[in-house]
């Protein structure tokens, strides 16, 4: 489909844009906001940050 999104650290917070249009600037997420935001992508039950811990459906 070509939907990519780049990440960078930025300071304290996570910068992200679309590869493909780079001239908008990026928006920006605290560690808080972005860890949120990838917990909630994840199916119910999921380990989405790998740690070995589930979280209780």
């Amino acid at each position: 489909m070509n939907n990519c999104v780049e990440t960078a650290l930025f300071g304290a917070l996570l910068a992200v844009r679309d590869s493909k249009d780079v001239d908008r600037p990026p928006l920006r997420f605290s560690a808080a906001a972005w860890s949120t935001f990838v917990t909630g992508l994840a199916p119910r039950g999921a380990d989405p940050h790998g740690t070995g811990r589930h979280p209780i459906s």
